[in-house]
C-alpha cells in the first residue's frame, strides 16, 4: 500500500513531495541546533521535548521558507550531514556565550576555598563546583528572561539565509567569522575576571591580612582560619553584589543580540 502511495504523491503532488524532502533536511539542522543550544540542551529537557521543538520549529520554517526542488544530483544523506553540522556549530558557538558565567563561578568557588565541594552535573556528567553550578543556572534564568530563545531562533532562520537547505558546500568563513570567534572564546575569561572580581579581591585583601597576622603572631592557625573565614565572607560579598552581577550578564547577553537579528 505504501509502495503505491509514495510514488503517487511524488509525481502529482510535487508541493508536497518536495516540502517532505525539504522538511527532512531542515528538521537534521534544527535537531542539531537544539542538541546544542543554550536553554534546549538542558539535562532538565526531556529528549521528547527536544524532538518536539525541533520538529515544531521544522513544520514553522518549512512553511515559511518554502524551499525549492533540490537540483538533479544531490545526495539525501550529503545534505543531512552538512545541515546537522551547521546546526550543531550554531548551537555550540550560542552556549560559549554563557560558559563565561560558569568560568566565574568555578573561580569564585576556588578563591573560596570550596574546591573539595563539588557535584555532579547531569547534563554534562562531570564534576562541577557549587557556586558554578549557581551561577550557570543563573545565566540560564537570565538567558531566557533578556529574549535569548528568541535570538537563538532568529539566528536559525538567518542560516538559512547564508547556508541553503540544499548547499553543497559548507560556509565556514561566512558561518563562523575568525575575529569574533577569538573574541567570543576570549571573553569567557575577561567576563568571568569582570562578574568574579569583587569576591577574588576580598579574598585577597583577607590572604594578605591572615599573613601579616601570621608573621606577627606565628602562635595562630592563620591555614585553619582561612577555611572558616574564606567561605563566609565570599558568600556575604555574593549576596550584597548579586544584583549587579545579575545586571552585569544580561548587558553582556544584550551585547549579542545583534549577533542572532
Amino acid at each position: 500500500m505504501i509502495d503505491t502511495i509514495v510514488p503517487f504523491i511524488g509525481k502529482y503532488m510535487p508541493e508536497i513531495n518536495s516540502a517532505l524532502g525539504a522538511g527532512l533536511v531542515i528538521f537534521a539542522r534544527t535537531l542539531g541546533f537544539v542538541r546544542f543550544a543554550p536553554v534546549f540542551n538542558r539535562s532538565e529537557v526531556v529528549g521528547l521535548v527536544k524532538l518536539s521543538v525541533a520538529l515544531i520549529l521544522t513544520i514553522i520554517l518549512t512553511s515559511i521558507l518554502r524551499p525549492p526542488m533540490p537540483e538533479t544530483g544531490i545526495s539525501l544523506t550529503y545534505s543531512l550531514i552538512l545541515n546537522f553540522a551547521a546546526g550543531a556549530l550554531l548551537g555550540y558557538i550560542a552556549n560559549c556565550i554563557l560558559q563565561a558565567i560558569e568560568a566565574a563561578g568555578d573561580m569564585i568557588n576556588m578563591q573560596m576555598g570550596l574546591s573539595s565541594a563539588m557535584v555532579l552535573d547531569p547534563s554534562t556528567s562531570s564534576q562541577v563546583s557549587i557556586v558554578g553550578k549557581f551561577f550557570t543556572l543563573l545565566a540560564v534564568i537570565l538567558f531566557i528572561h533578556v529574549g535569548g530563545v528568541y535570538w537563538l531562533i532568529r539566528g536559525l532562520m538567518k542560516s538559512f539565509e547564508i547556508f541553503p537547505v540544499y548547499a553543497s558546500s559548507f560556509p565556514l568563513e561566512q558561518l563562523i567569522n575568525q575575529k569574533f570567534l577569538i573574541t567570543l572564546t576570549s571573553n569567557v575569561l575577561y567576563i568571568g575576571l569582570q562578574i568574579a572580581s569583587p569576591v577574588l579581591l576580598a579574598t585577597l585583601g583577607q590572604d594578605i591580612i591572615l599573613g601579616i597576622i601570621s608573621k606577627t603572631a606565628p602562635q595562630i592557625n592563620v591555614f585553619q582560619l582561612s577555611f572558616l573565614f574564606k567561605p563566609v565572607l565570599g558568600a556575604t560579598i555574593m549576596i550584597f553584589i548579586l544584583p549587579m552581577v545579575a545586571e552585569t550578564i544580561m548587558e553582556y547577553f544584550n551585547s549579542y543580540s545583534s549577533l542572532f537579528g
